[in-house]
């Protein structure tokens, strides 16, 4: 079994859990080794907000940062999220392989003959009950209304 670090796991989802931090990596994932002022361009926030998010993304190993003079330039780091994707792929393989013995058990299972299958897509669901006794009205529930207060 793989080891997963539970911490490492824990930054990288919350890093991936902010839409401008997931905008900001696939901004990186189409170009590599953009300014931060660049990487900032589109996003209507100010730079110094930008930089609080990729500290983040940093933090998480997602992102690099190096300076040279005054630019400094980012680069994806993909490590982190492959370990994330290992972990997903557990639970992707659990739900696949559930589903496929559930896909299964709907089609070997047959219908008793006193009991019709299911409808058609498309076709109006049969709502008629199969007993031939007339529905009555229960007793009302609500309470009768209380005194008026005057002011």
């Amino acid at each position: 079994m793989v080891k997963y670090s539970d911490l490492a796991l824990d930054r990288t989802f919350a890093a991936l859990a902010d839409p401008t931090r997931r905008a900001l990596l696939a901004r990186l994932g189409k170009q590599d080794g953009i300014s931060v002022s660049e990487l900032a361009q589109p996003f209507a926030m100010s730079l110094p907000a930008v930089m609080k998010h990729l500290d983040v993304l940093s933090d998480a190993g997602l992102v690099t940062r190096s300076k040279t003079g005054r630019i400094v330039a980012c680069r994806l780091t993909a490590r982190p999220m492959e370990q994330a994707m290992d972990w997903l792929s557990r639970y992707q393989r659990f739900w696949s392989e559930n589903l496929d013995r559930l896909a299964a058990f709907v089609e070997e299972d047959q219908w008793p003959p006193n009991q019709a299958p299911p409808a058609t897509p498309g076709s109006p669901p049969n709502r008629a009950s199969p007993s031939r006794v007339a529905s009555t009205r229960g007793p009302r529930r609500s309470t009768l209304p209380g005194p008026i207060r005057k002011k």
